[in-house]
């Protein structure tokens, strides 16, 4: 059997070895994600995102349980967009998952970025894709932090839940992170702790000083090493998930972001063979930092033998 076959199969160490091809850049990821693809498009995904420390490996733990109690098979997707040291190991803070590794129907995995063309905002999709094909209803991506990777891998999902704790800091910080433009749930966990209705009220008054939206996120509040909150949390979501198949927005999101996929593989693409052009022609680099040409006509220089060249 092909590797595409057995991860179709749902072979877990063939899902295992699809995902490190992505993380690699593998050239034989082309062939494999052409194998996959026209099996992929059944998922539900769902990003969580939120500074370190609020309690996002957690709330997945959970999120897995409420899964697999409505008979939902789960995939989780641990991401690392800033260290490459963390390879494929399961990070430490996600251990917790293990109590689910002997199931069948749940798949866990961290991903950091290592070789791949474009960092974790073009390798996320892909490695989704692969949990999508191997059957999974559910693909949950959680991120480590609260930065623009973050953003953009939280952005692949359907449902992108924001999880913030009480006394959740510099607000400001947070929103110039964009993290509050993504939310489509804001989740206040640890809210047994002092200052939770604080948060919360905190977002509330965000959201009313924000634009009218079409979809307005609800907060939910968890306290996750208990499980308290989690029923409600998972209802948020099966709601946001009417919501987006009753306006149609669903098929409109993920064309839109297929779309951008494609425009960015195209042009990392085309930055590839510019700078191997740069390369094969010193000249070029050695006429634009004397100023014999300009920046514009070097990159048009570039623009035309990358066009002359099949």
């Amino acid at each position: 059997m092909t590797l595409a076959e057995d991860v179709l199969a749902r072979d877990p160490r063939a899902i295992a070895r699809a995902i490190s091809m992505v993380e690699d850049g593998d050239e034989g990821l082309r062939a494999l994600s052409a194998d996959l693809y026209g099996r992929t498009g059944r998922a539900y995904t769902v990003g969580l995102t939120g500074s370190p420390g609020v309690g996002k490996s957690t709330i997945a733990n959970e999120l897995v349980a409420a899964a697999r109690a409505h008979e939902r098979s789960v995939a989780v997707l641990a991401i690392d967009p800033t260290s490459p040291l963390s390879g494929g190991a399961l990070l430490g803070d996600r251990l917790r998952l293990q109590v689910h590794a002997t199931d069948p129907n749940v798949f866990i995995r961290s991903m950091a970025s290592r070789g791949h063309l474009g960092g974790m905002a073009l390798a996320a999709p892909e490695a989704i894709r692969v949990l999508d094909a191997a059957g999974h209803d559910l693909v949950i991506v959680e991120t480590v932090g609260v930065g623009q990777a973050e953003v953009d891998v939280a952005a692949a999902t359907d449902t992108t839940l924001v999880v913030v704790s009480p006394g959740w800091g510099d607000a400001v910080q947070v929103a110039k992170a964009g993290i509050l433009e993504i939310a489509d749930v804001f989740v206040v966990n640890k809210a047994d702790r002092e200052g939770a209705e604080v948060a919360a009220r905190d977002l509330r008054q965000m959201l009313k000083m924000g634009p009218e939206l079409p979809w307005t996120p609800p907060i939910v509040t968890t306290t996750a090493t208990e499980s308290a909150g989690i029923p409600e949390l998972w209802d948020a979501i099966e709601a946001h998930r009417a919501y987006l198949e009753s306006s149609g927005d669903m098929q409109r999101g993920r064309a839109a972001r297929l779309l951008r996929e494609v425009e960015s593989l195209a042009i990392e693409g085309l930055r590839s063979r510019a700078a191997r052009l740069l390369e094969d022609d010193p000249s070029l680099a050695s006429d634009l930092t004397e100023r014999r040409t300009d920046p514009y006509r070097t990159a048009a220089i570039l623009e035309e033998r990358i066009s002359s060249r099949p």
